[in-house]
């Protein structure tokens, strides 16, 4: 079995309590997408609603990255929380822009404006 050429790296620090983000290095696509949704599972399943996606680093990306970042997007929605894509590489912004996510998922160019986006985004009270 061939060694992946380009691994992922995926770092994930706390700037809040409910806040991951995650700073992702190298390709975003078949052979490394599962890696990718056990790293944002892992930050569901601790409770965290608002996910930032550092994607400065990360020079291609397939729909097997798109179709996660839609898939948390929604888990994230329903919580209610947010996701938001932070610095995607020209390559990575063109494929955003054609495919739409880039409508749906908000796209800032850094974590600290993605996080004041967050602050500014309206709690939404669970229901009883």
């Amino acid at each position: 079995m061939p060694i992946a050429q380009d691994p992922l790296s995926v770092e994930v620090t706390l700037p809040r309590e409910d806040v991951a983000l995650l700073t992702v290095e190298g390709y975003l696509d078949v052979d490394t997408a599962t890696e990718f949704q056990h790293h944002l599972a892992n930050q569901l399943h601790h409770g965290r609603r608002h996910f930032l996606l550092d994607l400065s680093a990360v020079p291609f990306m397939d729909s097997s990255g798109m179709n996660i970042i839609l898939r948390v997007y929604q888990e994230a929605r329903d919580l209610p929380g947010s996701v938001h894509i932070i610095s995607p590489t020209p390559a990575v912004r063109r494929i955003l822009d054609l495919t739409g996510v880039s409508i749906t998922v908000p796209v800032s160019e850094s974590a600290e404006e993605a996080l004041e986006r967050v602050a500014r985004s309206p709690e939404v009270p669970p229901e009883d």
